[in-house]
């Protein structure tokens, strides 16, 4: 994505959390239910999804990341996954293949 990020000194010498690095992230749970979300460490996230930390995805027994994005800063992270939440599973699973052409012909629909 081509938005800059923007850091912001909280004058302690530590930066606000604007200008991590954040994930969006998509999960297959029970080789069925594609789950959305977003962090700044996405190896903790999926700790905390496979311990059954997560109320969203407890339910599953399998849980396996399947696609994840980075971004600059949150703010970009939040817009995307929201944009992904809206999509269907069709659309979902083509950006996870890679599939490019199918993506466009289900974004015309």
């Amino acid at each position: 994505m081509g938005i800059p990020s923007v850091t912001h000194s909280t004058g302690s010498g530590f930066t606000t959390q604007d200008s991590m690095e954040w994930y969006v992230y998509i999960l297959l749970c029970d080789e069925k239910t594609f789950y959305v979300g977003l962090t700044s460490n996405l190896n903790e996230r999926l700790h905390s999804h496979n311990s059954k930390y997560n109320i969203g995805t407890k339910k599953f027994s399998h849980i396996e990341l399947v696609y994840s994005e980075k971004h600059p800063d949150r703010k970009s992270a939040e817009f995307r996954e929201k944009q992904l939440k809206r999509w269907t599973h069709a659309k979902k699973k083509a950006l996870i293949e890679g599939n490019i052409e199918l993506l466009k012909q289900l974004s015309k629909s």
